[in-house]
């Protein structure tokens, strides 16, 4: 090849690259792309780390602890404490602590958490019912008549304060209502259909008692003026805020921080006894194919149980299959009643509520004949094989 042609090529190539170049400067176009990683690590172990940084920037002092044991430290006068964890462990002489301390001065902001049970005349948060407050489902209230003006956001919760004109809204759940029977409240909170805030005074202090508290949480404290609502139930206070009561263990740490070196533990583990069960001595011999097999090792079991408990004690151990199957079928089976039971187990089985109470009925200690015996057994067994 003469140093002429070599020479064109080269020129080409430049002309080539050049213009590629020139194409790719004048088409191409700078752009942002924004990557979602989710929620930084400390939004994730505190649901109201954004409500907390709201009230600071209000100018007031936050703070929050994990149980009720600073408040013996803590001054009622020009406080809020927002109990938010879950209650369900609240001895009486803690909830008489807590209210005490609001008599005293203290503002007192708590979610109900159970539902009022006109049978028993009380709930399962003790807390709710010693501010004489109920609780229930909203679907179970009757239709509000119809207005001529009609609500333009029914699912909203509406506040009315003096002075002003329109009220602030804010996104409670609907699905709860509050009830008053002792007309004790002096200010309150409805959407179109329910009641989802109630106060009320308490000897210097105040309560205030709120359906629900994910409006505060994180991912909807900016909606509506669920902010604003917070820092209007705190203003001018001190703020403690009370959400998680409950510390993880040390095996549930040690697997989220270090899962590679516990299963490597466990793996060398599994060697070592392994190495240390084997034996040098002769071979055992096949076991003689003339053994027992599995369904006579049962039923030789259940015949023991029968002849050493009673009948009763099998029909308690079917019933009791029975009714941990529908608890995991059914959230909140325990919570109903004998008879709401029955028909929620009906719905499940398709069986008639009459035959299910029969089989549920607490087992008879006299000895039943075998066919009455062997039908109840099959009875159970047909519901709990439905569940």
């Amino acid at each position: 090849m003469s140093r002429r042609i070599a020479w064109v090529i080269g020129v080409l190539l430049v002309l080539v690259l050049g213009g590629l170049a020139a194409f790719v400067y004048l088409k191409a176009r700078p752009y942002e792309e924004v990557i979602d990683h989710g929620p930084a690590p400390v939004a994730q172990a505190n649901p109201y780390l954004a409500a907390e940084m709201f009230l600071r920037d209000r100018g007031l002092s936050v703070s929050h602890a994990e149980s009720l044991a600073p408040l013996k430290d803590i001054d009622p006068h020009g406080h809020t404490l927002l109990l938010f964890s879950d209650r369900a462990k609240m001895s009486p002489r803690q909830i008489d602590q807590v209210l005490n301390w609001t008599r005293a001065g203290g503002r007192l902001v708590f979610v109900a958490e159970a539902l009022w049970d006109e049978k028993t005349h009380q709930s399962n948060d003790l807390l709710l019912d010693r501010v004489q407050l109920h609780q229930s489902l909203s679907k179970d209230l009757k239709d509000p008549p119809d207005d001529l003006e009609k609500d333009r956001y029914p699912k909203l919760t509406k506040l009315y304060l003096e002075d002003e004109d329109a009220p602030a809204y804010v996104g409670f759940d609907t699905d709860f209502h509050l009830e008053d029977p002792q007309n004790l409240a002096q200010a309150w909170a409805n959407s179109a259909k329910a009641t989802h805030m109630m106060q009320l005074a308490w000897g210097l202090g105040t309560v205030t008692v709120v359906t629900d508290a994910d409006l505060w949480k994180n991912p909807d404290i900016a909606r509506y003026d669920n902010a604003w609502l917070l820092w209007y139930l705190s203003a001018d206070t001190d703020v403690t805020l009370i959400f998680n009561s409950e510390h993880e263990g040390i095996w549930t740490l040690l697997w989220r921080y270090f899962p590679q070196a516990i299963v490597a533990l466990l793996a060398l583990t599994g060697l070592w006894l392994w190495q240390a069960s084997v034996r040098h001595g002769p071979l055992q011999p096949p076991a003689p194919p003339g053994r027992r097999q599995l369904q006579e090792h049962l039923r030789a079991s259940a015949d023991f149980i029968l002849r050493h408990n009673g009948q009763h004690t099998l029909l308690q151990a079917l019933q009791q299959d029975v009714l941990r199957r529908a608890r995991r079928r059914h959230p909140g089976f325990d919570q109903l009643n004998v008879a709401e039971q029955w028909l929620v187990l009906s719905r499940l089985t398709r069986q008639p509520t009459r035959a299910i109470s029969q089989a549920l009925s607490p087992p008879s200690k006299q000895r039943l004949s075998a066919a009455e015996f062997s039908r109840q057994v099959a009875h159970l067994q047909t519901l709990r094989n439905t569940l």
